[in-house]
């Protein structure tokens, strides 16, 4: 009969080994009776006791207190009782403890049992099972939280051809990395996934979302592209015309936000628990698209925004003003009519403007005040961040982002509050 090696049975091998090292300890001293033994103090204290009335004879009998017969007669029975408390401490001393004897076997059957008692009642029983030690890498939502199983996982899939399994297997991977922010690695996970399921919406969704996020979290380009996809198969993927509302704000179509955003709203149940953020930059693109050229045709021709949204009160006490002005090197390269974006984002943090005002070159130089109720969205207000900066661009385009040929400047890393800014656009964005 062959005994396998089980990794259970390996564990309580290994546990009754350590246990008997340990009982040796606890055993051995209380069976031969070598504990704590008194006896070595109480000779000495007696031997000293004995001493000292030896010295106290002495000196009487110098003093003339004690005859020479009585003195010797002392010393002999002081040498009698020396003689006596050594044997009995020699006849105690050889016998051990019989209650030791007994504790020591008490123990030996009392400490192997409370160690599996308590082992069954606290311990990891599945920490013996190979299979529960894969499955403890999983945080139980399918996601994958260990290095090792990823790459585990990612090493079956190379040698699987099953088309099923293998798509069950890279999107697993793909949401696993991208869950734990490795981005490129989610990037080339859910480039397989949309190579075996390429009429999958989602898989195009979250393909674009893991690019972006590698690439600088910029959804311009490809992930427009991959959303485009998605859309195309799915045109009510709502995490889709999420993305895709983003994106064109990015790009500063606000129309096309506003359309994306608006049909996203109308598929969201009223208590969606992220249902006022979009309506909020649904009201912020037709704030943007109002102010471009021929905007407010192109807003007549959408479905008005309702009228109920909470606005943002301002804060005057955190409000950032002063004054913005144009170099002389820029002077002779913008239009009167080109827009001027004054903005304050957060110096650390999200990219969105926390506060907007818009104007036009021929208003320079100006004073101007930033606060809340300028604010794009109300989880994004200038008040709620500890630093913010401000710029100053002039945007041929009419856009608040930042492109080749525009003119901008910017104050240092401020707080909330700060007055009397001087801000001066000298600077042409390459």
């Amino acid at each position: 009969m062959t005994l396998t090696l089980t990794p259970t049975l390996i564990f309580w091998l290994i546990a009754a080994a350590m246990l008997f090292v340990a009982m040796l300890f606890v055993f051995l001293p209380l069976w031969r009776g070598r504990g704590v033994d008194n006896s070595v103090l109480r000779d000495a204290a007696n031997l000293e006791i004995l001493r000292d009335q030896s010295a106290e004879m002495r000196t009487d009998l110098q003093n003339g207190l004690l005859t020479s017969a009585a003195y010797e007669q002392g010393v002999q029975e002081l040498k009698a009782r020396l003689l006596d408390e050594v044997q009995s401490t020699q006849a105690v001393a050889a016998q051990p403890g019989k209650g030791a004897r007994k504790l020591a076997l008490v123990l030996v059957v009392i400490l192997p049992l409370v160690g599996a008692a308590l082992y069954q009642k606290i311990g990891n029983h599945a920490g013996l099972d190979p299979k529960a030690v894969e499955l403890s890498a999983n945080d139980g939502s399918g996601l994958l939280q260990s290095d090792a199983a990823l790459q585990k996982l990612e090493e079956k899939l190379k040698g699987m051809n099953d088309p099923d399994k293998l798509l069950e297997g890279w999107l697993q991977l793909a949401r696993s990395y991208a869950e734990l922010k490795r981005y490129p690695d989610a990037e080339r996970a859910y480039e397989e996934v949309v190579k075996l399921a390429p009429k999958e919406s989602q898989a195009w969704t979250e393909y674009a979302d893991a690019y972006a996020m590698n690439h600088g979290q910029s959804l311009k380009g490809k992930p427009t592209q991959l959303l485009e996809q998605a859309l195309k198969l799915e045109p009510d993927n709502k995490t889709a015309l999420a993305l895709s509302g983003s994106a064109a704000m990015e790009r500063g179509d606000y129309e096309a936000a506003i359309i994306y955003w608006q049909k996203l709203i109308s598929l969201l149940p009223p208590d969606y628990p992220d249902v006022q953020m979009v309506k909020d930059g649904v009201k912020s693109a037709r704030e943007f698209l109002a102010q471009q050229p021929g905007g407010k045709e192109k807003l007549a021709k959408l479905p008005a925004l309702p009228d109920n949204e909470a606005r943002v009160v301002a804060n005057p006490e955190l409000a950032v003003s002063g004054k913005v002005s144009l170099s002389a090197a820029a002077q002779g390269k913008v239009s009167p009519e080109d827009t001027v974006f004054i903005l304050a984002r957060a110096a650390e943090g999200p990219k969105m403007p926390l506060a907007v005002l818009r104007k036009q070159v021929k208003d320079l130089p100006l004073e101007f005040s930033l606060d809340d109720s300028m604010a794009m969205q109300p989880q994004l207000k200038l008040s709620g961040f500890q630093q913010v900066v401000v710029v100053a661009r002039i945007s041929k385009a009419g856009q608040p982002i930042a492109q080749a040929g525009d003119w901008e400047g910017s104050s240092a890393t401020i707080k909330p509050g700060s007055k009397g800014l001087n801000i001066v656009i000298e600077h042409e964005v390459k």
